[in-house]
This record gives C-alpha cells, sequence and structure tokens, in this order.
C-alpha cells in the first residue's frame, strides 16, 4: 500500500490512517509518535511488544550496551503496555476483523489517537479507543487514556503494566531490572552496564468507568503487570488512566522516589487536567510556530508535521543535542551533528530564542570534549565531534561501513577529516547573536568558543609558500564519498568566516569589555597575539573562486578533472546493491558523483555570490548529486529559490517535507540493520525552505530583507519572527507583503522590502 494515499486531514492540524497497513510498521511507529524533547515515544500499539519497534527512547541516558563500541540512548522498559483479550483472544490489529480503524497524530496538541472495532473469528468483538501524550508541563510524564466497550456479552481481560523486554539495536544495555510494587504503583528500577544510570520507570491507574472484578499483580524478571479481568454486558464501557513517570540519575538525586511522586500526583490530577496543562503549553509553542499557508492543504500538514517533528526532538529542558534521528529510535545514537547548527537551529534563533540559547550553550558546555578530541589527533583548541553526546567526545567509531562485496570493514574518516564541524559551531553561534543580539551570551560563552575553533583551525591549516597562501588538506566536506581531498570549498569557506567572527569577538571585547577578554585568553591559554594569526590566515586562505567562464566553483582541487557522469548511469556499475559508494573503494570516488549538497551548502549559508554564479552552481551540482541522505532536498530547494529555478525548488520543498511521512527517502533496512526514525534535519530544512527561500528572509546589519517567490500552489503565507528583539507577524501573498510590529517591542526595526525600507515603530504596520 502506498502510504501516501493511506493517510488523511480534516482540519490541516492531524494525520489520519483509516488502513493498518503491517508492511508500513517501521515508518508509522515514527510518523505518529509523541514526544516532549526528553522521551520520544514511537506510535505504536499498546498492545506490542519490542519485535514491533516498540521504543521510550530518553535523552541525557548515553551508554554501551554489553560488549558494543557503540554509545547511544536508551529505551527504556515500556510503561504504556497494555494488552486486551476478549475471551482469551487477543485484540490485535494483526488477527480478527478491523473496522472503523483510525489512527491520528493531533499536532496542534501532540496527541496520539487511535479507535477501532475488532472481533475475532469467532464474533467475539470489542470498540476500543486510546488517546496518550508526552507531557509538554512535567517531560517524565506519559499519560493515556485507554476506554474498550463490549459488542457482545462475555470475559475481558487486560494485561497492563511495565513491559521491561525492550527493543534496542545494539543488545542490551541494563545489567539489572529490580521491579516493584507500592502504594499501588508499579515500577522498574534498572541500572546501565557502562555509566551505572540509575533510570525509573513508575505506572499508576485509576478507573473510571466500570472496575475490574478480578485483579492480580504479576512479577517477572524484566516487568510488573496488573492482571485485571472483567465480566461485561454488550454496550458496558471500561475506562481507565495510566501514567507513567520516567527519571534518571543523570537529571534527578532519587529517581524512583520522583517517579512515583510524580505518577500519584499525575493520578490526583487526572486525566483530562494533565492534557489541558499539557495543551496550553502546546498552543504556546504553535503561537511563534505556526506557518500557515494558505491555498494548499497538503503543503499546509506537511509543514505542520514537519516543524511538530523536529520541536518533539529538541530538549529543552536542558543542554543537550537534537539527535539526527531525534528521540524515535537510537540510530545515529542521540548525538548531534552538523545538521544541529545548519538545519535545526534557526527556526528556534527567529522563533524561540530561550530554546536556540539552550543549543548554542550545549556547545559550550561541550567544549571540553572538542578540545580533547583536537588533542587525541595532534592539534590544539576545539575540534567538535562528528557525532557528539553529553560530553561533547566523538561517539562515532573509525569502522562503520562494511564492504558487502568481501564481507571487510571500510575504515571511514567522518571523525577526523570532517573538520568543518568546528565552523559550522561558529555559524550557529552568530546565528543565534545576529537574530537575538544577546551580546551577554557572546562574553559567558560564545567567544570562547570561538577563540578555541580559530586556534584549532590555526593548527589545522598548512601555508603554502610558493602560493603565498593557507591550504586545508586532507579533508572530507559535505559531499561524505569523496574522502582525503584537498581545499573543499565549503570547509575553505566556513574557515575564513569562523576566523572572522573570532576576530570580531576579539576586537569588540577589547573596546568594550577589556578585562573580560584578558580572562578568556588565559582560560583559552593563548596571547593577544593570537588574534593576528587569525588575521592573517583569514586574509590568505585559499578560497576557490567561480571558474570565469562557467561561474562554477570546483568543489575541492581535482574535481573536474573526475569522469563526468551522472548517477543514474553510475548506479549500474553496482555488483551488488548494498555497496558503499563513498571512500576508499566505492562508485562513485572517482567521478564527479556526490552524495549530497557540498557547494549548493556552501550557496545555502552564504550570500554575496551573484545570480550567475548561484545559476551556474545548480545546474552543475544538481543533476550530479545522488541524494543520498536527507539534508540534501532542502538545501537544494534553498539555492534553487536563490538561483530562479522555482519549480525545482518547490519540487524540493515536497521532497524535503514527505521524506518521513510519505517514506519518500531510502529503504529504511539496509544490511539488517534498523535506519529508520525520524529525520529531523529534514524536518528543521522545511521551515528554512519556506522561510529563508519562499519568503526570501534575511538578516542585515541594519535590520531585516525580503525578497519572496510565492508558489505557484500557494495562495500566500502567514507566520511570526522574533528577530533583533522584535516579534513581527508577517503575511506573504503574490502581490503583496504585509508586516506589523507587536506592540510589546520596544524599539523600531528597518524592512527592506526589495530595496524599498522602512522603518517600523513597535505597534505599526506596513503594506508593501
Amino acid at each position: 500500500m502506498n502510504l501516501e494515499n493511506n493517510l488523511r486531514t480534516t482540519t490541516q492540524w492531524e494525520i489520519i490512517e483509516n488502513t493498518f497497513d503491517p508492511d508500513q510498521l517501521v515508518t508509522t511507529g515514527s510518523n505518529f509518535m509523541i514526544g516532549n524533547g526528553y522521551m520520544g515515544y514511537r506510535g505504536t500499539f499498546e498492545e506490542w511488544e519490542a519485535k514491533d519497534y516498540v521504543a521510550c527512547i530518553v535523552t541525557d541516558t548515553w551508554d554501551k550496551a554489553e560488549g558494543s563500541q557503540w554509545s547511544e540512548l536508551c529505551n527504556v522498559p515500556n510503561g504504556l503496555f497494555t494488552q486486551l483479550f476478549v475471551n482469551d483472544k487477543l485484540v490485535t490489529v494483526f488477527d480478527g476483523e478491523i473496522t472503523d480503524y483510525y489512527r491520528a497524530l493531533d499536532l496542534r496538541n501532540g496527541l496520539n489517537q487511535r479507535k477501532m472495532r475488532w472481533r475475532s473469528s469467532e464474533e467475539d468483538g470489542v470498540q476500543l479507543e486510546v488517546e496518550k501524550f508526552a507531557s509538554k508541563t512535567n517531560h517524565h510524564v506519559l499519560a493515556m487514556r485507554y476506554s474498550f466497550t463490549a459488542l457482545q456479552d462475555g470475559t475481558y481481560r487486560l494485561n497492563t503494566g511495565i513491559d521491561g523486554k525492550v527493543w534496542s539495536i545494539k543488545g542490551e544495555h541494563f545489567k539489572s531490572y529490580t521491579p516493584f510494587e507500592e502504594d499501588s504503583l508499579l515500577g522498574l528500577s534498572l541500572k546501565t552496564y557502562e555509566q551505572d544510570t540509575e533510570i525509573a520507570v513508575v505506572e499508576g491507574i485509576a478507573f473510571l468507568e466500570n472496575t475490574p472484578e478480578k485483579s492480580e499483580i504479576t512479577i517477572t524478571d524484566k516487568g510488573c503487570f496488573r492482571e485485571l479481568e472483567f465480566t461485561l454486558k454488550k454496550g458496558e464501557t471500561v475506562t481507565f488512566q495510566k501514567v507513567v513517570s520516567i527519571t534518571h540519575s543523570n537529571e534527578v538525586q532519587h529517581p524512583i522516589k520522583l517517579a512515583k511522586e510524580e505518577v500519584s500526583q499525575g493520578l490526583q490530577y487526572g486525566y483530562d487536567t494533565l492534557k489541558k496543562e499539557h495543551q496550553q503549553s502546546w498552543d504556546s509553542f504553535w503561537d511563534r510556530s505556526d506557518i500557515q499557508i494558505q491555498g494548499n492543504p497538503e503543503a499546509q500538514v506537511l509543514t505542520r508535521f514537519n516543524i511538530y517533528q523536529a520541536f518533539i526532538a529538541t530538549p529543552t529542558h536542558a543542554n543537550l543535542p537534537i539527535g539526527a534521528r531525534g528521540l524515535s529510535c537510537q540510530v545515529y545514537q542521540g548525538a548531534a551533528f552538523w545538521d544541529q547548527e545548519t538545519y535545526n537551529l534557526p527556526m528556534y534563533c527567529y522563533t524561540h530564542p530561550e530554546i536556540a540559547k539552550n543549543l548554542v550553550t550545549y556547545r559550550f558546555d561541550t567544549l571540553p570534549g572538542a578540545k580533547r578530541k583536537a588533542q587525541n589527533l595532534g592539534y590544539y583548541g576545539a575540534f567538535y565531534a562528528w557525532t557528539s553526546g553529553k560530553t561533547g567526545d566523538e561517539l562515532f567509531p573509525d569502522y562503520f561501513f562494511t564492504d558487502v562485496l568481501t564481507g571487510r570493514k571500510i575504515r571511514n574518516h567522518f571523525n577526523c577529516w570532517q573538520i568543518h564541524i568546528s565552523p559550522d559551531v561558529v555559524y550557529g553561534i552568530w546565528l543565534y547573536y545576529e537574530a537575538s543580539l544577546d551580546w551577554d551570551f557572546i562574553l559567558k560563552h560564545g567567544a570562547e568558543v570561538l577563540f578555541e575553533v580559530a586556534q584549532f583551525l590555526v593548527s589545522r591549516v598548512h601555508f603554502k609558500k610558493d602560493k603565498d597562501r593557507f591550504e586545508l588538506i586532507r579533508l572530507l566536506g559535505p559531499d561524505e564519498y569523496h574522502e582525503n581531498v584537498d581545499n573543499d570549498a565549503y570547509t575553505n569557506y566556513l574557515t575564513k568566516y569562523a576566523l572572522e567572527k573570532a576576530i570580531w569577538a576579539f576586537d569588540t571585547m577589547k573596546e568594550k569589555e577589556p578585562n573580560r577578554l584578558q580572562e578568556i585568553l588565559n582560560t583559552v591559554g593563548i596571547e593577544e597575539q593570537a588574534r593576528n594569526d587569525w588575521s592573517e590566515i583569514a586574509e590568505l586562505i585559499y578560497l576557490p573562486k567561480p571558474d570565469p567562464k562557467t561561474r562554477v566553483i570546483e568543489q575541492f582541487d581535482g574535481y573536474f578533472t573526475l569522469e563526468d557522469i551522472r548517477p543514474d548511469a553510475l548506479r549500474k556499475r553496482l555488483i551488488d546493491p548494498g555497496e558503499y559508494w563513498g571512500w576508499p573503494n566505492g562508485i562513485a570516488v572517482n567521478t564527479q558523483v556526490l552524495k549530497q549538497a557540498d557547494v549548493i551548502q556552501l550557496l545555502a549559508l552564504f550570500d554575496g555570490f551573484s545570480d550567475e554564479v548561484l545559476t551556474a552552481n545548480y545546474e552543475y551540482y544538481e543533476p550530479r548529486t545522488e541524494h543520498g541522505s536527507s539534508l540534501s532536498p532542502s538545501v537544494h530547494a534553498l539555492v534553487a529559490c536563490k538561483a530562479n529555478h522555482h519549480e525545482e525548488a518547490y519540487r524540493y520543498f515536497m521532497e524535503a517535507s514527505t521524506i518521513d511521512l510519505y517514506n519518500a527517502s531510502k529503504k529504511v533496512m539496509s544490511g539488517g540493520s534498523f535506519l529508520g526514525g525520524i529525520h529531523t534535519a529534514a524536518a528543521g530544512g522545511v521551515w528554512r525552505i519556506i522561510i529563508e527561500g519562499f519568503a526570501g528572509f534575511k538578516v542585515k546589519t541594519d535590520g531585516i530583507a525580503f525578497d519572496p517567490a510565492i508558489p505557484d500552489a500557494w495562495e500566500g503565507i502567514s507566520f511570526k519572527l522574533f528577530v533583533k528583539q522584535c516579534l513581527l507577524e508577517i503575511s506573504v501573498y503574490k502581490d503583496s507583503f504585509h508586516v506589523k510590529s507587536d506592540r510589546s517591542n520596544t524599539d523600531s526595526i528597518t524592512i527592506d522590502f526589495r530595496g524599498q525600507q522602512v522603518s517600523l515603530v513597535p505597534g505599526a504596520a506596513v503594506d508593501f
């Protein structure tokens, strides 16, 4: 079944599934998930078990499974586990007759909802209705309301509790399971293998309609359950509420004690009260974050779906990273990549700066790990990890891929040659400062990161005396198929950018805060002379320029000499479809075929390139890109907007926004490994396409500017931005452009619309 054709919406705030498709088990488990940035609970059914990819992934629980080299977030026991039996037959979508099937994700309120009528082959039947959410007001709490109605007289039995047999990608993370029953609550206390982290899962239930005739507690080695029995007449209904709290010792001092208190309090408040408070928190989020698209319901739901998924993957309770698969599974270890700064951060910088501050402060908190990595590789300063968890130390192993033809492991150099990660961190810090004008952050955190990254770049560049310039050799750019290259354009431009920001911070602090500057220099362990080194490198670093005739920027030294072939033609050379295309022996290495945007990534991040250069590079690199990554479509959409390829821009918008919901990416199962889950960078990239691409938004030194290009399929866009400490309401239509400054603003802001400039005072509005 085509998943796209199985999804519906009515209010443009939800996705609805009316037919269950077992072949989409992995995809729908991710798409219908709930979460709050602390935990991600997959959109699976209550009766399912580990084999069905049930997961509740909890942040800040990094641990190595027994015998594994991988540190990943833990999948904790399922506290919402509930199986319903009708005359001893399990109610499940895998067996029996299903009618009136309905599964929905309410994006507006962060609710997972499910309804269906089930009958066995013997005509035993039940009407089932379930709703659940991961609380946005108490991030430890899951809440569920479960209701079933008898379709005929009979015996109905519930097995509900905490299922500790969890699905874990790299193996068993828990060396001990301690189940308990106390004060009518059930709980599991766990200890992890590597870090000895204590995790508590506690659940409690309360019946709202009909109570069980029989009740028995069953304790197993990895779980604890309530066996509940009801004798019901046709039409009678049983309804109960369940509250679960999940805590761990990396965050709280007494996990079990707190979890029990939160469950007891939640049951006392009741499901409806918990839900109301939860919805109010979502109201606050959507008030700033919603993008309203007029004239295209599909695009509207896709946009809200991606914003929702980006948000529930973002830890808002602490300075922790956004994982490349969020909290939808353990793939990519729950770690931050450079995606965090270039794809996810922009939305928060301009809608919720307090969340953006958490993310950039996370990079300050993990500065010691970045310094350790630099030292381990023979450099100094801060070399940020390709995959970064709690400490900032590198989580990714040196061997990741396997040659399917020989069975031998392939050595990758993502960890040591992909040095653009550190300048990307600087890009994120500057993005946050430019949007928020938070000088205090620069003083307390940002400048130190900028200086340490600059020092790393000093230790990494090479001076070519014969050419009187600095170069960067042995690199791995955003295009991960070509390793061990020299002067990757993206990396070299970002290096100059990072050095210039360090110089700006140094000079500004020397003028305004000389004492604080000296404190940081002492902390970093450098002299003022370091500023001159940064300046010299920034001035002399080699930047590959557009060819005078073609206007194309060479991706790296020698790229144009490689075989010029297109991805579809190159694919025919595969001996096995599971072959890795990249370095050292993959089919793409000696060709111009690239995995994902590289030069295009550069053009997406920076202004200043002419229209001719934008168009020439888009038209050159786009057909040579294999798009073997979820990162690629959104930046191609952005640059297509800049290059006036508007139909292409919308095509790539649709590709980026449907990667997860329509399962439009590569197969989620590869070589027996689970590669599913939500692509959080693609989700964040959708915001960038609409706001920076279609609405044409950009920040300038003296204000902000817009040059919109609304897709033909849309009538208009409305959204809010919080930029330079001003809250603005913007509406973009094909024939008009409207901006209103909120009355709460304390200063005016300059709006530039295609060269027309207006200074907008608080409470005022302007139409172009």
